[in-house]
Parts: structure tokens; C-alpha cells; sequence
């Protein structure tokens, strides 16, 4: 059913393109005829925006890697720094839950540690949502924000770090072998500002994978065994991310370049002083408007790490 619901949105878009243009033309044929510059420009107007639409069609076309289509989870942690990175760890969250909720993907929180003062150490999201690992997949790595710090007495600037990993979620018909005795599983009271997110019994799990040390947790249900059966489904998600990046930076290498700085290297800096600008290091894509960035307009960044990306694999 999702393959068929991605298809159909694929020739349903097509089509849609295709009246469009032929609307636009229509529309720019009569205004020649008629000398009507007014019409003239409407009917151009119409043409830049559906270019700009077919571009992104043309984007989503190409994602077609092994789990591209897949939901994804996302896990957000702060740097060293203290309450400035946990509030920009913070933020960050936000930032990437605005971007699904403007796409109209659904956003479940399954973990957070939140900061002694403000903000949070970690938090690991799951997004619902056609392509969501496709768009997601290259915001792995560390994100680098210059700000006049809130809670600095002095208004000095500081630079913060917080670091994202995005893996896709994977279902039954994917293997991973997964042995019990690599495994270590802690139990740990669910923490945060309240509500179903808090209770009295130790009903979180952190699943630790003794041969390559990832970590996960899940601290989202009251229920231990529910808890335990999502950390194991994203530890399975983290393994399989795993053999993905191993396989594609295989390929990476036969071409004799590199498609993405990977994990523990700073991809993006957000400025907010003393000018405001967003620029993607691997890219170079930028945009001045960090406001916006940060409430989740991140669209430029994550369309110009996917074409670079495709283009160094595929040459």
C-alpha cells in the first residue's frame, strides 16, 4: 500500500504538471495575441513557479535508495557546553519537527533527557511521512550555532555544537541479526517536564550494542515491554542505517569522491550575530533568513545535500 500510494502521487504530480503547463501556455498565447502585458507576466509568473515545482519533482524522482521512502528517526544531542548546547539541542528538535509538521508528517517523541537548566542533553524523534528518511538522510553531523548567549549576564557570543543522527525506520521484511549476547539492557525512570512522558516505575529502556556501541532508548509508553520492543526496532534501525553508509561509502570511494562528511564532523553553521546567515559547509547553499531556518524552512539545504549527493554517487 505505501508503494502504491508513492506511485500514485508520482503520476497524479506528473499529471498536474502537465495541465499546469498547458494552462500557462494557454494563458500566455491568448496574452500575445491580445498584447496584454499584464497577462503576459501572470502567465510567466505561472511558468517560474511550476519550474520550480517540476525541479523538486525531478529531486524527488531520485530518491530511490534502499530505504529512501522510509520513515526515519532522528536523534538530536548537545555538545559540550553546558545549557547553551542543550538549548540549542533544543531548538534544533524544534526546528526538525516544524519541517515534518509544514510536510504534513506525523512527529512522535520517543526519548529525551532534558538539561539541568534549560533545554535538552539528547531526544531522539520518530518521523512519519512519505520519504521522510530520503529528505532526512544527509543532516546526520554536527551543527554549529554562533548566537549573543540568553544566559549570559554579560550578552557575550557564544558558539554552540549539538550533533543529528537520522537512520530510517525498518520493518520485519528487512534482516539484521541482532545476538542476545551482544546485547546490555538497562531499565531507567522516563524523564521529562511531565505528563505521560513521567512516571514512578523504571519503564524506560536503553539497549546498548556491545560490538559497535550504539546506543538507544525509548521511554515513550508506561509499558517496559513496549518500550523495549520500539528500542529494539530502532536498534535494528541503527544497524541497517549502518550497512547502508558502509555500502554507499564503498561506492563513494570506487568514484573516487566522498558524497557527505559523516558523523563527528560539522556540517552546517547557523550565525545569529553579529549577522544573520545559515550556510551548509558541503554545499555551500546559504540563506540569510535564520529565522525562518529555524522554524523549519529548511528545504534549500536538504534539496542541495540530496543533488550533491546523488550527482557523487551516480559519477
Amino acid at each position: 500500500m505505501k508503494e502504491k500510494t508513492a506511485l500514485e502521487r508520482k503520476v497524479n504530480g506528473y499529471r498536474a504538471i502537465e495541465n499546469e503547463l498547458a494552462d500557462a501556455l494557454g494563458l500566455l498565447e491568448m496574452a500575445e495575441a491580445e498584447g496584454d502585458a499584464d497577462l503576459t507576466a501572470e502567465a510567466e509568473a505561472a511558468l517560474g513557479t511550476l519550474k520550480t515545482e517540476t525541479d523538486k519533482r525531478v529531486l524527488e524522482s531520485l530518491l530511490s535508495g534502499e530505504a529512501d521512502m522510509n520513515d526515519a528517526y532522528l536523534e538530536v544531542n548537545a555538545g559540550a557546553g553546558g545549557t547553551e548546547a542543550q538549548d540549542w539541542a533544543n531548538i534544533m528538535l524544534r526546528m526538525y519537527t516544524r519541517w515534518a509538521e509544514r510536510r504534513g508528517f506525523k512527529v512522535e517523541l520517543l526519548e529525551e533527557s532534558p538539561g539541568e537548566e534549560a533545554g535538552l542533553k539528547s531526544a531522539t524523534i520518530m518521523i512519519s511521512g512519505l520519504n521522510a528518511y530520503g529528505w532526512l538522510k544527509t543532516e546526520s553531523g554536527v551543527h554549529r550555532l554562533v548566537r549573543i548567549s540568553p544566559f549570559d549576564s554579560q550578552a557575550r557570543r557564544h558558539t554552540s555544537f549539538s550533533s543529528v543522527w537520522v537512520y530510517p525506520v525498518v520493518d520485519d521484511n528487512i534482516e539484521v541479526e541482532i545476538l542476545d549476547k551482544d546485547l546490555r539492557i538497562d531499565t531507567f525512570r522516563a524523564s521529562g517536564a511531565g505528563g505521560q512522558h513521567v512516571n514512578k516505575t523504571e519503564s524506560a529502556i536503553r539497549i546498548t550494542h556491545m560490538p559497535t556501541g550504539i546506543v538507544v532508548a525509548c521511554q515513550s509508553d508506561r509499558s517496559q515491554h513496549r518500550n523495549r520492543a520500539t528500542a529494539m526496532q530502532m536498534l535494528k534501525a541503527r544497524l541497517y542505517e549502518r550497512q547502508l553508509q558502509e555500502r554507499e561509502a564503498k561506492v563513494a570511494a570506487e568514484n573516487a569522491t566522498k558524497s557527505e562528511i559523516g558523523w563527528g564532523h560539522q556540517i552546517r553553521s547557523y550565525v545569529l550575530q553579529p549577522y544573520q546567515m545559515v550556510k551548509d559547509l558541503r554545499t555551500g547553499a546559504e540563506m540569510g533568513n535564520s529565522g525562518a531556518v529555524l522554524d523549519g524552512d529548511i528545504d534549500i539545504f536538504l534539496e542541495a545535500a540530496l543533488s550533491a549527493r546523488l550527482g557523487s554517487v551516480a559519477g
